[in-house]
């Protein structure tokens, strides 16, 4: 059928060790594909094939369902987030605690070393320090929780030097995220805070703003009796 993806067959042959024909003659054995089940399902209005127990599988699909279009958008974009954290961290596998854990401790380190210089830049750095506390504090306020109580416990805790300590959303309290497993590729920091310093010198070398006038702007009629 001309509606069907050409590269469509190619997948499931190659979760079954079979190969793809153009033509049913001259079939070998070794052309034939294997799975322990295959069956034909119907979910909503739409019928599909599940291919199960394929030998040579290293996919899955993964069926979202929901009532409107926004929600299934939203749970696609969070689904591809987790399984492109969980790729990074395969690749990159250095990691941090979650959780508002790294963004505390730097902000810690970042204080402690402006203390330590003397004019303007310990007031950038400061700032900075300042800065990284807004992850924590936002993740409060998605959960509910009393942002300030937490914070003041997690700079109590991180200058004792428990680097690891960050929010749990389970309890509404403070846990050591490193030993609960709540982790993050490294990378994904630094990137991050790459980004960050990055857009945040673009906007301080700017200068000059130009302001384009209003379009719908109409000049007022012409006096009485002029042209």
């Amino acid at each position: 059928s001309s509606g069907i993806n050409a590269e469509w067959p190619l997948r499931p042959g190659k979760a079954c060790g079979g190969t793809v024909l153009t033509t049913v003659n001259d079939i070998r054995p070794s052309d034939m594909g294997e799975c322990d089940k295959f069956e034909e399902i119907q979910i909503g209005n739409e019928r599909y094939n599940v291919f199960k127990g394929c030998p040579k599988a290293k996919t899955c699909t993964i069926i979202l369902r929901g009532g409107a279009e926004q929600f299934i958008d939203e749970t696609e974009r969070s689904l591809h987030d987790a399984i492109m954290i969980v790729r990074r961290a395969l690749k990159n596998d250095a990691i941090v605690a979650g959780g508002g854990a790294i963004e505390m401790e730097l902000s810690k380190e970042l204080r402690n070393h402006a203390k330590t210089i003397h004019g303007k830049e310990q007031l950038l750095i400061t700032a900075y320090a300042k800065a990284l506390e807004v992850i924590p504090l936002q993740l409060c306020d998605n959960a509910g929780f009393d942002a300030t109580t937490i914070l003041n416990k997690l700079r109590q805790q991180h200058a004792e030097g428990k680097m690891w300590m960050g929010m749990d959303i389970t309890t509404e309290d403070i846990v050591d995220n490193y030993e609960a497993c709540v982790w993050e590729p490294s990378i994904v920091k630094i990137n991050a805070l790459t980004a960050a310093c990055e857009a945040c010198c673009t906007i301080l070398s700017i200068d000059e703003t130009v302001k384009n006038p209003n379009s719908n702007y109409k000049p007022p009629n012409a006096l009485p009796g002029r042209m």
